[in-house]
């Protein structure tokens, strides 16, 4: 049986810090689930459609003030 893959930590950090420019306490404060989902927004963007879901999630993460 093959062994799992290894984390893309290098990925992960180019996403969050340099795509999304996070700042590095923001990155690391934020749980995979909040990654995993910044990564389905952005790849939703890139494809010109942007999940109603994932919309609602980031304005509840994220109200206006």
């Amino acid at each position: 049986m093959k062994p799992p893959a290894a984390f893309p930590w290098n990925d992960v950090m180019a996403f969050g810090l340099g795509r999304l420019a996070w700042p590095p306490g923001q990155f690391w404060a934020a749980t995979p689930r909040e990654i995993a989902a910044a990564l389905k927004a952005h790849r939703s963007a890139e494809a010109g459609v942007t999940d109603r879901a994932v919309l609602s999630a980031l304005m509840a993460a994220y109200p206006d003030s």
